[in-house]
């Protein structure tokens, strides 16, 4: 598919989105694949809204979504009054700060005649009464974006303010989060545990649902990838075609070592499978982790360079992710990144190229974000088995789409063994949907792929 065929069809999508809600009578959901423009489509939504006369709340689920979304309103609608509801103490970020038409408020009356008001769910949730416009009417609509990683309980706690919403997420990632048991509410159609989303769907089988296309964010190499093992039914395909994009080295001969020619098939190709020797591990291994660590050292000291429909561009140290399951694990990769940048003093001589400002987090805290290139340690390298945990579909997913030119799977050799020793056995419940992809079935298919891209580590 050519950029021109992709914005087209994309512009489709979304003026079909904007005509529903002209129409709707209780809301829209809208499924984004990722990369596919769910920032843009909650941009243009809140806006076309606004300018209705309509009054809006916006719904996040961080501060970091919340602050990224006004940045992006403010700077496309300079004249559109913006209202950032917080808690007490809150010190707007630069980029929030630096727009005039945005204020920043604890209290709710405070902003009660703008257009826009956005705020946290958790935030939302503080109001008692319903939020009061100038009119003594309250806000006719929301949107709630990430709307697959709110759970339905704390869409039950705001769902007093509004009477209309449109729903924007991503159905194949992360699903809600908890500490506790949650087995005692499995199959009832209030769980809390189900997404905002599914929640809604179930009680109002008759709201429509939309699918944005296409992917922006992923290459032609990754989309059918990510498409055919984490979204099946629905599908997506890439905006760029073969050929738009491509990753150069400005420091030539490339080397030979086993991370050089892992990171020159992931340039060629948009995959490698760096594949240790088979063996059971602690969590945190040394050596995977060490391997990870070290892709990302070579991959700017060979000074990659991106060449998109963007332009050509130097990967910078901060546009390079490592990915992994775990908190210990990342916080072994950061350690493991320190002792790079000692044993490259040519790394730390400017910040482009500092290793340290490679971003190490697990699957949770890069739900979201891009980069150019991705290293990923796979969540079931070195295990004895294959939990539930670790099976997880949107753990993989978030991986293994976050990238916009190549991604790079760490891995010790035996995990296609390991799956068939543990097939999927989830039970059956009652009232409860089955959940597809199945994360057995999603990361055969994941590992099918990249296994034809393996290079052989230490």
């Amino acid at each position: 598919m050519s950029v021109q065929d992709a914005a087209a069809s994309a512009r489709a999508v979304t003026e079909a989105i904007l005509g529903d809600l002209a129409k709707a009578e209780r809301g829209v959901v809208v499924d984004s694949p990722p990369g596919a423009g769910k920032s843009t489509l909650v941009v243009a939504a809140a806006a076309s809204l606004a300018e209705r006369g309509e009054l809006v709340m916006v719904v996040g689920q961080t501060n970091e979504q919340v602050d990224d979304l006004i940045d992006r309103l403010a700077a496309e609608h300079g004249v559109l009054r913006i209202g950032r509801l917080s808690a007490q103490g809150y010190i707007p970020a630069e980029r929030v700060a630096r727009h005039p038409n945005v204020t920043a408020s604890s209290s709710a009356a405070d902003l009660s005649g703008f257009p826009l008001v956005i705020a946290t769910a958790a935030k939302w949730a503080t109001l008692a009464d319903t939020v009061l416009d100038n009119t003594g009417a309250r806000r006719p609509w929301a949107i709630v974006d990430e709307a697959y990683q709110m759970r339905s309980d704390a869409l039950l706690r705001i769902a007093h303010l509004f009477d209309k919403a449109l729903f924007v997420g991503d159905p194949g990632q992360l699903d809600p989060f908890s500490t506790v048991e949650t087995e005692r509410w499995l199959g009832l159609n209030w769980d809390p545990m189900s997404s905002a989303v599914a929640v809604l769907l179930v009680n109002n089988p008759d709201i429509p649902v939309h699918t944005l296309p296409v992917s922006w964010r992923l290459p032609a190499t990754a989309a059918p990838v990510v498409s055919a093992a984490f979204y099946p039914f629905s599908g997506f395909a890439a905006a760029t075609e073969h050929g738009d994009r491509a990753m150069e080295w400005n420091t030539r001969p490339f080397g030979t070592s086993s991370f050089d020619l892992a990171l020159q098939q992931a340039a060629d190709t948009g995959w490698a499978l760096y594949e240790l020797p088979h063996r059971q591990t602690v969590r945190t291994d040394g050596e995977a982790v060490g391997a990870c660590a070290e892709l990302a050292a070579r991959l700017l000291l060979r000074g990659a360079v991106t060449v998109s429909e963007r332009g050509r561009h130097p990967v910078t140290a901060d546009r390079v992710a490592i990915g992994v399951a775990h908190r210990d694990q990342a916080a072994a990769v950061r350690r493991a990144l320190r002792e790079r940048a000692a044993s490259y003093p040519v790394l730390a001589a400017s910040p482009e190229r500092d290793v340290t400002r490679v971003v190490a987090d697990t699957a949770n805290r890069l739900q979201g974000r891009e980069f150019d290139v991705v290293i990923v340690l796979h969540p079931l390298s070195g295990r004895r088995d294959a939990t539930a945990f670790h099976l997880e579909a949107g753990r993989l997913c978030v991986l293994a789409s976050r990238h916009r030119h190549a991604c790079v799977v760490v891995a010790r050799a035996g995990i296609p063994e390991l799956l068939d020793a543990h097939p999927s056995a989830e039970p059956v419940h009652l009232g409860v949907p089955v959940k597809f992809p199945d994360g057995w079935e999603a990361h055969q298919s994941f590992m099918a792929h990249v296994s034809r891209f393996r290079v052989s580590g230490a």
